[in-house]
């Protein structure tokens, strides 16, 4: 041992002393232990290869990064959710459970080579200071930004709140940049960023995450809709990616009994066994409810959709939910970072865990994709309707998630949208609020004089396809004597961008129309014009007006038509 630790003075001594005890450490922890055999050989091959790897290796290393690669490797053999979170990504986790980091309260999006405000959020130090959407970022504390990612930019304007950090910005349209100078504040983003009045006697509740007090904010929002008359409720959980377990339990509360059995964990570990039941008396057992759900709600939104579906309470109308069903805790390590470790699976009502059994069948997104009928097991709700485990919530009537033309898409990623938007806020001062604001025929005509100015044009999947196609010929030998053919297919497929703009004219002019609204509005403005032509929402209101059709569909006598989850086709549930 002498002599080895010699060999290593004046090269990679502490390495090689830290790498030799925790060995020993390990091998002394484990060697009692049998069955732990396999883990102290893996821990001394880990180590002796680590060793290597810096003494002998070709160019310098880094210790932290191949670290943090491997553990990451090793975690995404188990799960998607167990993960490693270095001190560097601590305030990142913190803000994923309770909303709130220091900073300026601003949404970055990416404007052709320049990193823009997309949408500076009411009453924190971007908007006070006249920082508006559009604004391009160039310089902050007087270092550019050139070349630095989204993620990058967003890191440099966190901070502590009440520390100062400087901004140059420049305006569109205008040559000559300026400087804001902004205390940062410590910034709490609402799990309820909208709620109001549908129609005379139905409220809507938009809720986006499961953070701290999210129950209160709902509880909030139902309380003021039921003082202005509200009969009945949508509460919408599409896209909110869950949260705090608890905050699930203590929302599903407002709406059933104390003593009510919301979700049930079960771990490996015993103390991870828990029955989680309502602990309050609720606000309104009684009042109709229906809940909107889509790929996007998981883990917490699906713990209350699959609970109030369970007992019967609320109707669950959109699409199949994203299938999370474990349930993670963090773990303190060494050196201020954490493992999110996930340690039990939980069960809803019924006994159904809706999470997808089967990590190789997922969507590109990781929604749940196909589901073999043999991970499938039936159960029943509490009035006996049919429900199913495997992955994600069912919803008991399917709404078809209408996509967006190509034309549409085009003009939306390439930021014409939002650069039109800014262009029309730069002109007007003011505009009327969101429910009476139109877009007129005179504004979507400006619309497309803008495009003619910037000369936009974009592909449609026939002319990619044909361009494919027409490059394979050449190489083949077949476009020469077939060019006469190919010329009359070109004609054909060749699109007319002001027929498209017309076509989808209905469509582009909505989200014209809510990014204009943003500008003035923010985000509540944003959500409340686009609930106007929300197909999940018409159907919610149509329900929950028919008595028989709501009763009917909760006590198992009505059988809507929805998504067949294992087939893709739709059947009677």
């Amino acid at each position: 041992m002498k002599n080895y630790l010699k060999c290593l003075v004046g090269t990679k001594l502490r390495l090689g002393v830290i790498t030799c005890v925790s060995v020993i450490s390990f091998f002394c922890l484990f060697s009692f232990v049998d069955n732990d055999f396999k883990i102290t050989k893996n821990f001394d091959i880990f180590f002796t290869l680590f060793r290597e790897l810096s003494l002998y290796y070709v160019d310098d290393t880094d210790a932290d990064k191949l670290i943090k690669v491997g553990i990451d490797a090793m975690l995404e053999s188990l799960d998607p959710y167990t993960v490693y979170i270095p001190e560097s990504e601590i305030d990142d986790y913190k803000f994923l459970t309770t909303g709130q980091y220091g900073g300026i309260g601003a949404l970055l999006r990416k404007n052709v080579n320049n990193i823009v405000i997309s949408e500076p959020y009411e009453n924190y130090p971007a908007q006070k200071a006249g920082i508006k959407a559009g604004d391009i970022v160039h310089e902050i504390n007087g270092k550019p930004i050139y070349q630095k990612s989204i993620a990058e930019i967003s890191e440099l304007l966190k901070g502590n709140p009440k520390s100062e950090i400087e901004l140059t910005l420049q305006r569109p349209g205008e040559h000559k940049t300026f400087k804001k100078i902004l205390l940062r504040e410590k910034i709490s983003v609402n799990n309820v960023p909208y709620y109001g009045m549908v129609t005379h006697n139905i409220g809507y509740i938009k809720l986006t995450n499961f953070t701290s007090d999210a129950h209160i904010e709902v509880k909030s929002a139902l309380l003021k809709l039921k003082e202005k008359g509200a009969q009945a409720i949508i509460l919408d959980l599409r896209g909110n990616p869950g949260g705090l377990l608890i905050e699930a339990v203590n929302t599903a509360n407002l709406f059933v009994d104390k003593g009510q059995e919301i979700v049930k964990t079960k771990g490996k570990v015993k103390q991870w066994d828990n029955t989680y039941k309502t602990k309050s008396f609720s606000i309104d057992t009684q009042i109709p409810l229906a809940v909107l759900v889509n790929k996007g709600s998981a883990s917490a939104a699906e713990i209350v959709a699959g609970a109030l579906q369970d007992i019967d309470r609320a109707v669950i109308i959109g699409q199949r939910t994203f299938g999370k069903g474990l349930v993670q805790t963090t773990r303190a390590l060494s050196y201020n970072t954490q493992l999110k470790v996930t340690t039990a699976k939980y069960y809803i009502p019924s006994g159904r865990c809706i999470q997808a059994l089967d990590y190789s069948h997922r969507d590109p997104d990781g929604s749940v994709g196909f589901i073999p009928d043999s991970l499938i097991s039936e159960f029943s709700t509490k009035n006996g309707r049919k429900v199913y485990d495997g992955g994600g919530i069912v919803p008991d009537i399917f709404i078809k998630n209408e996509s967006l033309s190509r034309l549409t898409l085009n003009l939306y990623s390439r930021s014409y949208i939002f650069n039109y938007a800014t262009e029309f806020a730069s002109k007007h001062d003011s505009i009327a609020p969101p429910s009476v604001f139109e877009f007129t025929e005179k504004d979507y005509e400006n619309f497309i004089s803008y495009l003619k100015e910037k000369d936009f044009d974009y592909q449609t999947e026939s002319e990619e396809a044909f361009i494919k196609l027409t490059n394979v010929a050449a190489q083949e030998k077949y476009l020469e004597q077939s060019k006469d053919e190919f010329r009359a297919l070109s004609h054909k497929i060749i699109h007319d961008k002001i027929k498209d703009l017309e076509t989808y004219k209905e469509e582009v002019s909505e989200l014209l129309k809510e990014e204009i609204i943003s500008r003035y509005y923010y985000q509540h403005g944003r959500i409340e014009i686009s609930l106007y032509t929300d197909n999940h929402v018409t159907k919610a209101i149509e329900v929950l007006y028919s008595k028989t059709l709501y009763t009917g569909i909760l006590n198992g006598t009505y059988k809507p038509i929805v998504a067949d989850t294992r087939k893709g086709k739709n059947q009677s549930n």
